[in-house]
């Protein structure tokens, strides 16, 4: 099995996408993007327009080596259509929601590298992010699934972050 250029990570709020993104970045020495900082939002939590979002993702995806987070999934078949690996973190939600809180105080007052500068973690937030996740879990996590399943390329699915480590170790083989 030949070592994937291109990687596509995908999964909820909490699931380990971004700290995923960056592991597999250095074990295989390959850029990292992450929709959050380097797509979604400008500074100051001011979200980019649709038309510069699918710029963004165009610029990215056109490059030979890369793994990308996230899940804006008006771009999945974009990034599909250019990756060679399919990654879905299908974490339980009780650890999502324990990683997002944990994240949230440690990180408060400052800008997490995944996110755009000046898009400072805010515990006054949290509540209201919280709530996002828990009220959509079923319909975002059955969406995933839908385009995992329907996704024609070499896919890997984890449900646990162990079985993800295990993974990741494996590429820098």
């Amino acid at each position: 099995m030949s070592t994937p250029k291109r990687i596509m990570i995908i999964g909820n709020p909490g699931s380990g996408k971004s700290t995923g993104a960056r592991m597999i970045g250095a074990a295989l020495n390959v850029p990292v993007f992450h929709m959050d900082r380097d797509v979604f939002w400008l500074p100051g939590w001011q979200e980019r327009d649709k038309a510069d979002k699918l710029r963004q993702v165009q610029r990215i995806v056109a490059q030979d080596r890369w793994v990308i987070d996230g899940n804006n999934s008006s771009t999945f078949q974009l990034r599909a259509d250019r990756a060679d690996l399919l990654i879905w973190l299908d974490i339980p939600v009780w650890l999502r929601i324990l990683r997002v809180i944990r994240r949230s105080i440690s990180q408060r007052g400052q800008t997490r590298s995944d996110m755009a500068e000046g898009c400072v973690e805010d515990i006054r937030m949290l509540p209201a992010f919280l709530h996002f996740i828990v009220s959509t879990r079923r319909r975002s996590r059955r969406n995933q699934a839908t385009f995992f399943a329907a996704a024609r390329l070499r896919k890997q699915h984890f449900r646990s972050t162990r079985d993800f480590n295990r993974f990741v170790r494996t590429l820098g083989c």
